[in-house]
């Protein structure tokens, strides 16, 4: 699901929908408060026990409905629970689970942000889904993923969660304004610095980007260029390692991008809703990072907005970010196998929510992208074809996601590095080291 704070058509925000964090303090506050509270009871309904299904406002209503639909047609074997439905608000929905799950009156199964899985995890608190992939191998589910995108929930412990949509960040362009400019969709960094030059003399922008009051996209495409030249915030075994040599390359070219009026100046207040509005501004934003399906997101159907290959970096380096989100399952539950019996049902069930068009998401399983309701974008297919091979998490050099990567995603350390860069201020050096002091003071080793 898109992570920048713009308001869909229904009118509601989508802030949060796939990040894992909320605030320091708010995680920070939540810790005691599980650790000190206890007693409460077992998910339950005014029937009885219920496998309580929590799910957050991924797209339009019609798609809390469809969701709503599929978990109460859920028809339980023998005398287990059936499963009950609630909407969960993205608006301080970290207190909102924090809260519940400390009185024990928190979901047995339910959507959430990206890494709020590891956060809960740490806490002592996540059932482990190994069951859910064996009965997932059994009924042919498992070979049907998508590659790579269950191993960042495998933990020593076992999985943590289970992936079911993608929010991934793949450069778009409008192609009229490269026409007009008489220049190339960028292949590789010279390409890119090359056509922003060009772009910039017919006053369009060559890295449309955004960075202001609650837009996390500027914070990941500063992410995105450094993973796409091979590098990456941690290390291998999940470091931190900010100040390697292929980040500096990186973040010296997004000064170079700026020095050079390439990228807009002022991007870097852009929210979400400012930033949509220089893509649906046909003389404006020309070519940058953005969500799948922006073309849909801004309403432009003209077949002018469309998916750029990926770019190569110096190094021949082509990668992109990718944020898994994921179901995941609480040990506070009326049965532990009637949980994971629900999950391996609700599973089964995706596909009638692609097939319904209800998601703007990149959906795990190969088979929904092989749906005519999915392939009838081009952009979608390529965004399968070339971009989603070439994904990876925050977790980059590594395959593995931890609590820290929600530390790091939407904290005032990436945050603050991202403004800094995408303003042009200082240099690269310096802005990394400024970044990684933060880390280190909110990372746990």
């Amino acid at each position: 699901m898109n992570a920048t704070p713009e308001l869909n058509a229904t009118g509601h925000s989508r802030s949060f929908s796939r990040r894992g964090f909320l605030g320091l303090t708010a995680a920070a506050a939540a810790v005691p408060l599980l650790a000190a509270c206890g007693g409460g009871s077992a998910s339950k309904g005014g029937g009885g026990d219920l496998i309580k299904f929590w799910d957050m406002p991924w797209a339009t209503p019609a798609y809390n409905d469809a969701a709503k639909k599929i978990t109460e047609s859920y028809v339980p074997a023998g005398s287990g629970p059936k499963a009950g439905y609630q909407t969960i608000q993205w608006n301080n929905f970290y207190q909102t689970f924090s809260s519940a799950i400390a009185s024990k009156t928190g979901p047995a199964v339910s959507t959430g942000g990206g890494f709020q899985a590891f956060q809960f995890d740490q806490q002592g608190q996540i059932a482990y889904a190994d069951k859910v992939i064996d009965a997932l191998k059994k009924n042919g589910q498992f070979d049907d993923f998508l590659p790579g995108v269950l191993e960042p929930f495998q933990s020593d412990k076992g999985y943590v969660a289970v992936p079911w949509q993608l929010d991934m960040r793949v450069n778009w362009y409008r192609k009229s304004l490269f026409e007009k400019a008489g220049v190339d969709v960028p292949k590789d960094w010279n390409g890119l610095l090359e056509a922003g030059k060009a772009l910039k003399k017919i006053g369009a922008v060559g890295f449309m980007t955004g960075a202001g009051a609650g837009n996390f996209l500027g914070n990941h495409a500063v992410v995105q260029m450094m993973v796409n030249n091979g590098g990456g915030v941690w290390d291998e075994n999940g470091g931190i390692d900010v100040m390697n040599d292929r980040n500096v390359e990186a973040v010296e070219f997004m000064y170079e991008l700026y020095s050079n009026g390439i990228i807009d100046p002022a991007g870097v207040s852009y929210n979400g809703d400012n930033h949509d509005a220089q893509w649906k501004n046909k003389a404006k934003a020309a070519y940058g990072p953005h969500v799948f399906g922006l073309n849909n997101r801004i309403g432009d159907t003209s077949g002018d907005l469309l998916v750029a290959d990926p770019i190569a970096g110096p190094h021949g380096d082509k990668a992109t970010l990718l944020f898994p989100n994921n179901i995941m399952m609480y040990k506070n539950t009326p049965s532990q196998e009637a949980s994971e019996a629900f999950l391996v049902y609700y599973m089964g069930k995706l596909k009638d929510l692609w097939q319904q068009k209800l998601m703007n998401a990149l959906p795990v399983f190969k088979s929904i992208t092989e749906l005519p309701e999915f392939t009838s974008d081009p952009n979608n297919v390529k965004i399968v074809k070339e971009w989603q091979p070439i994904a990876k998490t925050f977790g980059a050099r590594g395959t593995k996601l931890t609590a820290n990567t929600a530390v790091l995603d939407g904290g005032q350390a990436l945050t603050q590095f991202a403004q800094t860069v995408l303003s042009g201020k200082g240099d690269a050096k310096t802005a990394l080291k400024a970044f990684e002091a933060g880390l280190k003071q909110v990372v746990k080793s």
